[in-house]
């Protein structure tokens, strides 16, 4: 009979001597390590869409959390602070890797960033994180501005959202055309400068763009071919060698005729300057000014279409007529230059606006060299968010 190692029991089993414990091995460590309790992990912020963010993954040996071009120091405390402000610096990151912007994601990170660097800087009582706390409250506040301006800014209090086709910097630009218009059109007629204004926008970015048949057509009925050959002869536009003006009206969406604009290549001092989307979104927004249903209806002559664009790329988010620093409704000269008519002349096509329901009736004159009103509920949409 063979007693085993703790002195207790019998029997083969009890005969096999219990292994020796490996050399630097200290009893006790492994059993406490398992049986310690493992410390809590705060919960990981929700995203954007308010899914929770996945678990972070481990930094190698060595590498900083960052935010901000900050180092978050590994004993800062409270803990909680530490981990929001890791985090933060992985969704900004994340945030730039994205294919689409998302501003009002955007805002939400700058808010959660000056909540942050606030108590970063209570806690730590550096002055300058309270300026990027600052600094990110403001970043929120302009962000959450421009989504505003790209989805519609309410009419009232409590009106509906309008849904506009132009951002606030992108009716900026639609201003400095036609103040470019304004005072350096080529010829002086109302169907020129509508025909300069559309083809401006048309050709705006490279000196080259396309025209059809449909779209002279539309502009100036029976005006087209003459004016088009009449900017040809002053040189403002060029023509392939092939092609006339009675060929450029009878050209089709399927092969239209291209145009360029000296004036706009990009190897000239340019008068203006932005990019692919707001080149397309301006020219989209004339179209539909001068193409308006109710203008057509009302037979509405170059003049008067001119006079639309003018008000529309003039007026404020709630419709008023204003110039750039003014309330007081536009100066009847500028807009009379603009169209191509007399200032006494401006009245008339007012008249017509008001009674194809572009300017509401209510509000608007023409008294002391002012032109005073606003757009129609119908078109609001168009404003340019002065």
């Amino acid at each position: 009979m063979f007693s085993d190692a703790t002195g207790g029991g019998s029997g083969p089993a009890s005969a096999v001597p219990a292994p020796a414990p490996a050399p630097g091995h200290r009893p006790g460590i492994a059993g406490a390590r398992a049986a310690s309790v493992p410390r809590a992990r705060p919960t990981p912020h929700p995203g954007p869409d308010g899914v929770p963010a996945k678990p972070r993954k481990a930094r190698k040996a060595g590498q900083w959390a960052k935010v901000a071009q900050r180092i978050v120091p590994e004993d800062l405390q409270p803990e909680v602070l530490r981990v929001e402000l890791t985090e933060l610096g992985d969704a900004f990151r994340a945030y730039q890797r994205r294919p689409e912007p998302d501003l009002a994601a955007l805002a939400e990170l700058h808010d959660r960033k000056a909540a942050a660097f606030a108590r970063w800087a209570d806690a730590t009582g550096d002055e300058t994180l309270r300026e990027e706390a600052d600094r990110a409250a403001a970043a929120a506040g302009t962000t959450r501005e421009m989504h505003t301006n790209r989805l519609g800014v309410p009419v009232g209090p409590d009106g509906p959202v309008v849904e506009r086709l132009l951002t606030r910097g992108q009716g900026v630009h639609a201003r400095k055309v036609l103040e470019h218009l304004r005072i350096a059109s080529p010829l002086p007629g109302a169907e020129a400068r509508l025909t300069v204004l559309m083809l401006t926008l048309r050709a705006a970015r490279a000196g080259i763009g396309n025209v059809t048949g449909q779209d002279l057509g539309g502009w100036l009925q029976g005006d087209a071919e003459r004016v088009l050959q009449e900017l040809v002869d002053v040189g403002w536009l060029l023509l392939p060698e092939d092609v006339t003006a009675d060929d450029a009206l009878t050209s089709r969406p399927e092969e239209p005729t291209q145009i360029t604009v000296p004036t706009l290549i990009p190897t000239q001092p340019r008068p203006f300057f932005f990019g692919k989307v707001t080149r397309a979104r301006l020219s989209g927004w004339a179209q539909k000014v001068v193409g308006d249903r109710k203008l057509r209806k009302k037979k509405a002559g170059a003049a008067t279409r001119l006079l639309a664009v003018y008000t529309a790329a003039h007026s404020r988010p709630d419709g008023c007529l204003a110039d750039v620093g003014e309330d007081a409704g536009l100066a009847l000269d500028e807009v009379a230059r603009f169209c191509g008519v007399r200032s006494d002349d401006v009245a008339g096509h007012v008249g017509l606006l008001v009674a194809a329901g572009w300017l509401a009736e209510e509000g608007t004159d023409t008294a002391d060299g002012r032109l005073r009103g606003r757009l129609a509920e119908r078109v609001l949409p168009l404003s340019g968010l002065l």
